[in-house]
């Protein structure tokens, strides 16, 4: 009876924390339809509930939220709601008997609903969480990094913490979806070793993941992306798993994923061709503003003629309701799509316009740069941004910001600095980096070129901070000690500055360190090398060796950034017929999967090194592959659509001159018919002098052509035909000009070019070289001019190539010596 009567007081504690009644009630929690319902149960139940019906209610409150679209959800009105306090108060107490993936999953769902990271609450599950961190299973310790990622508390000792976890643990990790979900919240605070690990990890696990795990690989690719680190194999794999889950993908999904390959830089055409359908059969289906902004993003720039008629369309009758952030994002896709509608360029601007004091910095820089492309011109807009960014400017104290604001402001029609603005920039130049020291550059010489033009006059502050730039950039090279960190810092570097001031101590600092260069790196130094046209044999002769060592390790989709510097600079390494066979070997089983505007471009780069291999050729010339370039030329900017289209003819007409045994046809005409005349004729002014002593060396203006048409359509400067004892013809009966070329094979082009002549004559070109036909620091002709004059010869002229710097060279300063110069190369013996 006494034992009876000690149990009955404990049992009613018990049973007032945990009634027996705790199952029926969450059954009738996962029967609720609605909030009311939830919240219902609640102010009938507080006293009696427990920490796993706490856990229960709040999963079903949001459970309700993620089944409503973003236009009737009401986070605000749960969040307001005295029964949420109430659950939020209970949360507070019992927090201590939850289970584990009970504790994170309430952290998780108070934070969705915009509960703010310095509530009491949040702090106290927090803290009861890292308490309890080494025990937490890989989805619970995922879900709890990504609570911490939304605070944004990436480089916190917590999440330091949690890195050190999956280090510990990463060899036995199986779950590649909360893995993928701890890669992207530990991401920014991890080792390039650990980065490489987690890489190598989730490759192996990927084949035991569901095909249907979008979001797992999103997030693969979001990882590889805030790493910096564009790797093929993972890339090819994640885009397999998108690409088969197209038509389930939704609006938000597809825009994130493109957002994610723009940044890394990665091209599906694929991917694009399937996104642009899937997408354009959503333009009837959303009416909300921010749908309709996130579709005219994502669609717009690869959307055919009518689709953007009709974005712009639907953008227009629903700008009123625009947010500041969303006409932001349409003027950014605006400038990608290079509209030029400008009645809905004077509609978003006006939204900007209102909304500008509410900008950051950065934000104001993106405006600023796109108002400039669109050639958009506002007064007031403009004195209103100036008088923005000065505003920023004099109270920012962070050298990336200031670099910002100073470009921004540099790029106003009124690009001045005064001397107080100048001497802020020289006061962070010893804390900036590569990238911030030429944004600075750029700034201050466009700024010099301002009071130059438009004030007469040259300050001898804007003077003394560019020789500061000059100093604090080759202090920072010297000083570099990592191939890593200074391919950071230099790889999107460009502009005048850099070119004049601080690329030939890069160069010096690349092969100082290009020990380090390895498969991962490789390709990315190869471009910026084919980028800069300075031709550095120790640097290629490295890239050509590190490529034959480690061949199997690079992907064969960075095989044309790895080639393109060798055929732009015309180099050949010690290796040369080993390293580029090794290329074109490595790229043989992905000729069906790379993109068509890669391979034009491939075969554009080896036909310039006299390379033309046939499985290449005959993956490009066949009526399937040119239909598929066709479609992905329509979801390109018109630009680069043109630049292909160049390439695609250049390659065409180079395998119909080198390798006329292929019987490749020649199929550009109408092409170059229509293209040919937009630059042809005019002369510049070393032309047109070199034209009126030609007349006179030959003897007459009747003896010489100039802007000569070959076949196949090459522009020869001038054209000239001496006899058989090296006497000129004039053209009078002799006329040889190819006004309307004859659509006929390589044999009857050869013959035009000589069989019209008298035996034993001559056709000469004579070709003007400027300072774009070689490479930046010595005199070695670049790929593309040494691959026509080879074509010229093969049509039968004698090429005699005049370079600038011979033409402008003291030796010539005189008009006689030009004159001897001319007769030497056309007549002398021998000479070419």
């Amino acid at each position: 009876m006494l034992c009876l009567r000690a149990i009955r007081p404990f049992s009613s504690r018990v049973f007032h924390f945990r009634p027996f009644s705790f199952e029926p009630l969450i059954s009738q929690m996962n029967n609720c339809t609605d909030e009311e319902q939830i919240f219902g149960l609640i102010e009938k139940n507080k006293s009696l509930l427990s920490e796993k019906q706490v856990g229960c209610a709040l999963s079903m409150l949001w459970q309700f939220q993620k089944q409503k679209t973003s236009s009737v959800k009401n986070v605000d009105c749960i969040r307001n709601h005295p029964q949420f306090l109430t659950l939020c108060n209970l949360a507070t107490t019992k927090m201590g008997f939850m289970s584990d993936s009970t504790l994170v999953n309430v952290l998780y769902i108070i934070q969705q609903f915009g509960i703010e990271a310095h509530d009491s609450l949040v702090e106290a599950l927090v803290t009861e969480a890292w308490r309890r961190l080494e025990r937490f299973d890989i989805s619970v310790l995922s879900k709890f990094s990504s609570c911490l990622a939304d605070q944004h508390l990436y480089y916190s000792p917590l999440m330091g913490k949690i890195a050190d976890i999956v280090n510990r643990n990463l060899e036995n990790t199986q779950d590649l979806r909360s893995l993928s979900v701890l890669m992207v919240s530990i991401s920014s605070l991890i080792s390039r070793r650990f980065q490489e690990k987690l890489v190598n990890k989730a490759e192996l696990l990927f084949d035991t993941m569901d095909s249907s795990q979008v979001n797992t690989a999103r997030r693969i690719v979001q990882f590889l992306r805030n790493i910096k680190y564009r790797y093929y194999p993972l890339l090819e794999r994640c885009n397999k798993v998108f690409l088969s889950n197209m038509n389930h993908l939704d609006l938000d999904s597809i825009s994130k994923i493109l957002s994610l390959y723009y940044s890394l830089q990665f091209h599906s055409f694929e991917f694009i061709l399937m996104t642009k359908k899937r997408l354009t059969e959503m333009i009837p289906l959303f009416d909300h503003p921010a749908s309709c902004v996130k579709l005219f993003v994502a669609l717009g720039p690869m959307a055919g003629p009518e689709e953007k008629k009709q974005l712009k369309s639907t953008i227009l009758l629903m700008s009123e309701e625009l947010t500041g952030q969303q006409a932001l994002a349409v003027m950014g896709a605006m400038e990608e799509m290079e509209s030029r509608n400008l009645r809905l360029i004077k509609k978003i601007t006006s939204i900007l316009h209102k909304h500008l004091d509410n900008y950051k910095p950065v934000e104001l820089l993106r405006i600023t740069q796109a108002l400039i492309f669109l050639h958009f011109q506002s007064k007031e807009l403009f004195v209103k941004l100036r008088e923005l960014l000065l505003s920023y400017l004099k109270v920012s104290v962070i050298p990336s910001e200031i670099s910002i604001l100073v470009y921004a402001l540099s790029m106003l029609p009124s690009a001045h600095l005064d001397e107080v603005r100048m001497s802020q920039i020289e006061a962070v130049l010893p804390q900036c980096d590569l990238y911030d020291l030429n944004i600075f550059a750029t700034s201050v010489l466009r700024c010099i070129q301002y009071d130059h033009v438009y004030l007469n006059n040259i300050p001898a502050k804007q003077l003394k901070v560019l020789q500061k730039l000059d100093h604090y950039g080759h202090q920072r090279l010297q000083e570099c000690k990592s191939l890593n960190l200074l391919w950071e810092e230099v790889k999107s570097l460009k502009g005048d500055w850099f070119a004049d001031s601080l690329l030939e101590e890069t160069v010096v600092t690349l092969q100082r360190l290009m020990d380090e260069m390895n498969y991962i790196n490789v390709a990315g130094i190869a471009s910026f090398i084919s980028r800069t046209n300075y031709l550095s044999t120790s640097l290629l002769d490295k890239i050509a060796s590190v490529v034959l060592q480690q061949i199997e390790k690079i992907h064969p989709f960075a095989i044309l950034a790895i080639i393109l510097p060798f055929s732009t600079l015309n180099y050949d390494p010690p290796q040369r017929d080993e390293f580029f066979g090794t290329c074109i070997q490595h790229l043989n089983s992905y000729l069906s999967v790379l993109d068509p505007l890669v391979l034009v471009f491939l075969g554009y780069s080896l036909a310039t090194l006299q390379y033309f291999p046939e499985d290449l050729l005959k993956a490009i010339f066949n009526i399937k592959f040119l239909a598929r370039l066709d479609s992905q030329l329509e979801l390109i900017y018109s630009s680069l659509n043109m630049k292909i289209q160049f390439r695609l003819m250049e390659l065409n007409r180079a395998v119909c001159l080198e390798c006329p045994e292929y019987q490749i046809p020649w199929f550009h005409d109408r092409f170059c018919q229509q293209h040919y005349n937009k630059d042809f004729g005019s002369m510049n002014g070393a032309q047109q002098q070199i034209y009126k002593m030609l007349a006179e060396v030959l003897g007459g203006i009747n003896f010489v052509k100039a802007s000569v048409l070959t076949p196949y359509y090459y522009t020869v400067d001038f054209e000239c035909i001496l006899d058989k004892r090296r006497n000129p013809l004039p053209y009078g009966s002799h006329n040889t000009t190819l006004e309307k070329l004859p659509k006929i094979h390589l044999e009857s082009n050869t013959q035009i070019a000589g069989s019209r002549l008298p035996p034993g004559a001559e056709k000469i070109a004579l070709e003007f070289l400027d300072s774009r036909a070689f490479c930046r620091n010595i005199p070695h002709l670049k790929g593309k001019s040494a691959m026509k004059k080879r074509h010229l010869e093969i049509l039968g002229y004698h090429v005699i190539q005049i370079p600038h710097f011979e033409w402008n060279s003291m030796a010539l300063s005189t008009r006689d010596a030009r004159m001897d110069y001319l007769r030497e190369r056309i007549f002398g013996e021998g000479k070419s």
